[in-house]
């Protein structure tokens, strides 16, 4: 009876080691990531993907996703109040597309000060130390440039749309296409902001052919403006200029099929979802990553445009 009793017991007690070693490696491995975007996935594809890719990586992985944007692109005060209200509730790690780099600095600060480890996402932030995921913008506004130079005879005049200029993004884009048009004998009359807007880029457009109507091409630094230059093109009826976007949107691929637009930059904003998850998890993890991980860019024209619709 007692050598019962005793392997009752040894039983007992195997099955409640067992239950507590599940219990802890379950709560161990239960993180939650703050990932704050700059702009809604509604009505901008850029930034469904960017969503996307971090949804599906959050489910690969086992980790409770708290995803954020502000009400419009370029928010600022929005995104700042969206992300401290989170980093107060606690969470472990967080990826940041920051809308303004400076303004977040101190928040990013706090954050990795407080054992809150940080990624930046497509946007470049000002915090030293901090890896960077995404797209070689620089790069990649060059491989546009060149493409135009293909594409223009030399001397002719062009013209670049930029993004909000407080954002590293639109101002490396911005030196990236100068330096490639500038490179190949192009005469760049103008650089202007359209803040990734279309109906902006319609508009800035339309003023930029009052004053160059010899205009060959254009350089959109993201697809929704590269369309909005195409809008105003068409509206007064030049339909021999190059417009290179950068994005590759479904929008911009179906519109490169269609004739209209020339041609665009893909940047793999699923991955940029994906990846901020993952290596922002690795460092909650007290894993080291790389300072730079580059998400990747490819020329997209009437060629390959169907696998990016």
């Amino acid at each position: 009876m007692n050598k019962l009793i005793k392997k009752i017991g040894v039983l007992v007690t195997s099955v409640f080691l067992i239950l507590s070693i599940t219990s802890v490696s379950s709560f161990a491995a239960e993180k939650t990531i703050l990932f704050s975007i700059k702009g809604p996935g509604s009505g901008n594809a850029f930034w469904a993907s960017v969503e996307q890719g971090a949804k599906d990586e959050a489910k690969k992985l086992g980790v409770k996703l708290v995803l954020i944007a502000p009400p419009q692109e370029g928010d600022v005060q929005s995104q700042i109040n969206q992300v401290e209200d989170q980093l107060a509730k606690g969470v472990d790690a967080m990826a940041l597309a920051p809308a303004d780099p400076n303004a977040f600095a101190p928040i990013v600060d706090d954050a990795i000060k407080s054992g809150v480890p940080v990624v930046f996402v497509d946007t470049q932030g000002i915090n030293e130390g901090v890896t960077f995921i995404g797209t070689n913008n620089k790069n990649g506004a060059e491989l546009a440039a060149n493409f135009i130079c293909d594409k223009t005879p030399k001397g002719a005049d062009v013209a670049i749309l930029t993004g909000m200029e407080s954002q590293s993004t639109a101002l490396l884009r911005r030196d990236g296409a100068i330096k490639g048009l500038k490179a190949c004998g192009l005469n760049i009359v103008a650089t202007q902001t359209a803040e990734w807007d279309t109906a902006k880029a319609r508009s800035v457009t339309e003023s930029i052919l009052v004053k160059n109507p010899n205009i060959k091409a254009i350089f959109g630094s993201n697809d929704n403006m590269a369309l909005g230059a195409i809008q105003a093109l068409e509206d007064a009826g030049m339909n021999d200029v190059v417009v290179v976007g950068f994005d590759a949107t479904p929008d911009a691929a179906t519109s490169i099929l269609a004739g209209k637009l020339t041609a665009t930059i893909a940047q793999f904003s699923y991955n940029m979802g994906a990846y901020g998850v993952k290596y922002a998890l690795a460092l909650a993890n007290g894993e080291k990553i790389d300072a730079n991980i580059d998400t990747g860019t490819q020329l997209v024209t009437t060629k390959n445009a169907n696998d990016f619709k």
